[in-house]
């Protein structure tokens, strides 16, 4: 029967009900209302003020409790899990849980009244049974993670229920009545570790609630940060050195932009170091085109904070270049080209040589989107006056390249494109496309002497495999076929020990 009473209860009933009838009750942070004003007494010097009756005060109290016993009790009624895989199952009570979530939902946005420690604590409690829980194993095909983007995304069955312990949650965690030094008590580093264990729900609608919960659980306990921060680098760990899977990343990284971007000037020795042992080495999974915008914007906020990590970023990404996935090579050059326009002219001069020498391989893949992508970087303004400003290193390395696609390259896309480029550096300077012109065609024929020599000595060596094949040498050789020692030479006699 208490059960019944305690659901029917309104947040209401649960103000006005105290010992002395339906009154409201006094204010907690407003002391001067238990006296009347001057202008109520009819007087017109100091007010009488008359000091609280101890049976007003244990009223008081009396309410108090009655409303934190009433909250109490609804919350651990919601503490009650059900198993949601079969819906015929339980579904009075299931739904009986569901109003009571939703009456609390609408009674913490309508408070007035601070949340006692006590209440604070059922609520985590509660929001940790109906959350935490162990996701089933992932049953994965042999299919590679660019073809399972387009798969059709898993929905809980029980998210219809969840929906709304998330949104008490984030009304519990964004309103203003739960003081954030008492509820850092219970939301600790336990309970935010394992509400980072829920990032790899299968649900993307979890996801997201998930994205907005963390982020203001950021920005309301700070004393969490440092732990956040370092639980988030594990979990990327852990994903790029070891699984190679998880759900949630696009999520997290596009909080960290947020909080990136909010980051204090100069860049703290801790945050540097989570931008090359966290960010950079998610560029190496299969799966880096779920989350390439979030993982761009957050390392361009890192460029935009700080312009001499621009060379750090190049240096990485030089070093998880692809090597055959030519999807993923394009997407990095597409993200070279957005750091490239955050880097000055010291940085870019630091890492041109590296850089440009992967450039100049793109140039000739036989991929001609990679080839096109690569060709179309000399379209973007700033990175062309870097070059023009440069064209004195930059032109002899990618030369060749150039002119081994206008020779040989298969579209004719490519080719186009190609020349024009060249038009661009023979109006730049003239003098020195003609010199790396000559150079090429020197190193053109060395390259063709040294084909040919090493064709006749396998052509050679393939004739001596033959004869020596058909004609097998005998055990006894002749002796004068072999040289004579010389007179002078010193005979060593062998000492066996």
């Amino acid at each position: 029967m208490w059960k019944q009473f305690i659901g029917k209860l309104s947040w209401k009933s649960m103000k006005s009900s105290s010992g002395s009838g339906g009154s409201p009750p006094a204010p907690l942070s407003s002391p001067r209302d238990n006296g009347a004003s001057p202008r109520e007494n009819g007087a017109t010097g100091k007010p009488n003020v008359s000091p609280r009756s101890p049976a007003a005060g244990a009223g008081a109290g009396a309410e108090v409790r009655s409303r934190e016993d009433a909250f109490v009790q609804k919350v651990n009624i919601c503490c009650a899990v059900y198993d949601f895989s079969d819906r015929g199952k339980d579904s009075p009570e299931k739904e009986r849980k569901r109003q009571m979530l939703m009456s609390l939902v609408d009674c913490i946005g309508a408070a007035e009244e601070p949340l006692t420690e006590t209440m604070i604590a059922a609520c985590v409690r509660m929001f940790a049974a109906n959350l935490f829980r162990v996701f089933p194993p992932k049953v994965r095909s042999g299919t590679s993670a660019s073809e399972t983007e387009e798969d059709e995304p898993f929905f809980d069955p029980s998210w219809y229920h969840l929906q709304v312990v998330y949104e008490f949650l984030l009304r519990f965690v964004t309103s203003p009545l739960v003081d954030a030094k008492v509820a850092r008590k219970y939301v600790d580093s336990p309970f935010v570790s394992k509400l980072l264990d829920l990032f790899d729900s299968d649900d993307p609608r979890e996801r997201d609630c998930l994205k907005t919960i963390l982020h203001r659980i950021y920005g309301k306990f700070m004393g969490n940060r440092p732990f956040i921060r370092k639980a988030v680098s594990n979990i990327f760990y852990r994903f790029v050195f070891e699984t190679d899977h998880h759900n949630g990343i696009a999520e997290l990284l596009e909080v960290f932009g947020s909080v990136i971007s909010g980051f204090a000037k100069p860049l703290k020795e801790e945050h540097k170091l989570f931008l090359w042992k966290a960010l950079i080495p998610l560029h190496k999974p299969k799966s880096m085109g779920v989350y390439l915008p979030q993982l761009t914007y957050c390392i361009t906020q890192f460029i935009d904070k700080e312009p001499k990590l621009a060379g750090t970023v190049i240096r990485g990404l030089l070093k998880y270049w692809p090597v055959t996935n030519s999807q993923k090579e394009m997407m990095f050059l597409g993200e070279l080209e957005e750091v490239l326009e955050l880097t000055d002219m010291a940085e870019f001069q630091k890492c041109m040589v590296p850089l440009f020498r992967k450039i100049a391989s793109c140039l000739n893949s036989s991929h001609f989107q990679v080839a096109e992508r690569a060709l179309f970087l000399w379209n973007n303004e700033h990175l062309f006056d870097m070059i023009s400003q440069n064209r004195q290193v930059i032109l002899p390395i990618i030369y060749p390249a150039l002119e081994r696609n206008t020779r040989w390259h298969w579209n004719q896309s490519v080719l186009n494109v190609t020349m024009n480029v060249r038009k661009m550096f023979r109006d730049m300077d003239e003098r020195l496309l003609q010199a790396c012109h000559d150079n090429f065609q020197e190193e053109e024929e060395k390259r063709a002497v040294t084909e040919e020599r090493r064709r006749l000595m396998w052509e050679q060596l393939e004739r001596s495999a033959a004869r020596g094949y058909h004609q097998p040498t005998t055990i006894a050789a002749d002796a004068s076929s072999f040289p004579a020692p010389s007179s002078s030479a010193r005979l060593v006699s062998l000492t066996v020990t």
